[in-house]
């Protein structure tokens, strides 16, 4: 037997957003009732306040709830897992991390300025990454690595980081293998030329 707050959840499910007067219409509960159960689904987090409508008569705006969009899911892993599959070659490696990089252009500039600017790109792609000088030459450290679900299955993607490194610096880079580095640290130093 379901209980009234599976009932609310089921009917916010099947409708994707609901008032508490319209859960209550459809399921035949007091208002009251359902506003309790709302509250106590938002409060567990397996629902979320979407947006509040005015309302054209005379009383407070009415709460719309939905599903939080996590619990919504998504085919993500299973659409990275099929691209990688794909991309396996080198040249594919290469021309997604093309596309990744975009138009770059340094005109000259100094390498720390191509360093500020490579850092400050990889960081809206949330790789958490910052550089340090080295006696092998600058190194430019991940301290998160955006691919860490689907990395241990694709090590390619450290290629194509290699590749959007590059060519975002304008220089060869190298992935470094040091022990010491932390576990999500992904170390690259850039080639002296």
């Amino acid at each position: 037997m379901t209980t009234a707050r599976q009932r609310v959840l089921h009917y916010i499910t099947k409708t994707r957003t609901a008032s508490a007067r319209e859960i209550a219409r459809g399921l035949k509960m007091s208002a009251e009732t359902v506003r309790h159960h709302l509250r106590v689904l938002v409060a567990e987090g397996r629902l979320e306040v979407e947006a509040v409508r005015e309302r054209e008569r005379r009383g407070r705006p009415a709460k719309v709830y939905s599903l939080p969009q996590a619990a919504l899911g998504d085919n993500l892993s299973t659409l990275t897992e099929a691209l990688l599959a794909e991309a396996g070659s080198s040249v594919r490696v290469e021309a997604l991390a093309k596309r990744l990089a975009g138009e770059v252009s340094f005109g000259g500039q100094p390498v720390a300025k191509r360093l500020i600017f490579l850092v400050e790109k990889l960081n809206r792609m949330h790789y958490h990454a910052h550089w340090e000088a080295g006696a092998e030459g600058p190194r430019v450290l991940f301290g998160h690595c955006p691919y860490a679900a689907v990395v241990g299955g694709h090590p390619e993607l450290c290629e194509m980081d290699a590749s959007l490194l590059s060519l975002l610096a304008g220089r060869p880079v190298v992935r470094e293998a040091r022990p010491e580095t932390p576990r999500n640290a992904c170390p690259f130093v850039f080639l002296v030329r």
